[in-house]
């Protein structure tokens, strides 16, 4: 594992569009069909990563919830499958099937392209876009991780669609996602 830190997309960035499959329903969704009528949650993970599974009933939970709220929340991943085979589409499903599918859809992408696009680094890369896709929040769930003792809530993540559902501002002083860096392809 290569603890890495996200790359922090700046405020205020449009959301890049992509076209990528589903692996629960084998479709293939753009951005548009996808994200919240009050704002998207874009989330970069993969099946192993120790961060993402240390995270995963906060992400479940936030998912959920937030749903009822109408934000919309997509997850993505990456990383090479040559490499990392336990990160594959059908493995993905298996992952989806257990968690009860809490996302609007879980994406592969093959190409890295999008994961390119977005900056993205590490897993989780976490990604807060308004009802106009425009970048509010990038950062981290909160500040636990599985090497301290910190008790996973994802209040910094919550604050922040709080924000973004009442109007608020959202502080600019937001901290990194720190995680397994994205299995790359060797070019």
């Amino acid at each position: 594992m290569s603890e890495t830190a996200s790359t922090m997309l700046p405020i205020g960035t449009l959301a890049p569009d992509f076209y990528l499959p589903d692996v629960v329903t084998d479709r293939y969704f753009r951005l548009e069909e996808l994200k919240g009528e009050q704002g998207t949650l874009l989330l970069f993970i993969c099946n192993h990563c120790p961060y993402v599974l240390h995270m995963k009933d906060q992400l479940i939970a936030i998912a959920n919830e937030y749903k009822a709220k109408g934000i919309q929340t997509i997850a993505i991943s990456a990383n090479d499958v040559e490499t990392y085979p336990q990160d594959a589409p059908d493995k993905m499903q298996l992952l989806m099937a257990d968690w009860h599918y809490p996302f609007a859809a879980y994406l592969y992408d093959e190409t890295q392209e999008v994961a390119k696009a977005y900056q993205a680094a590490c897993t989780p890369d976490i990604y807060l876009f308004d009802e106009q896709l425009r970048c509010v929040y990038r950062g981290r769930l909160d500040a636990s991780t599985p090497q301290n003792n910190i008790p996973v809530t994802g209040d910094e993540l919550r604050n922040a669609l709080d924000n973004l559902l009442s109007n608020t501002t959202i502080t600019s002083a937001q901290i990194a996602s720190i995680g397994c860096n994205i299995k790359w392809k060797k070019e």
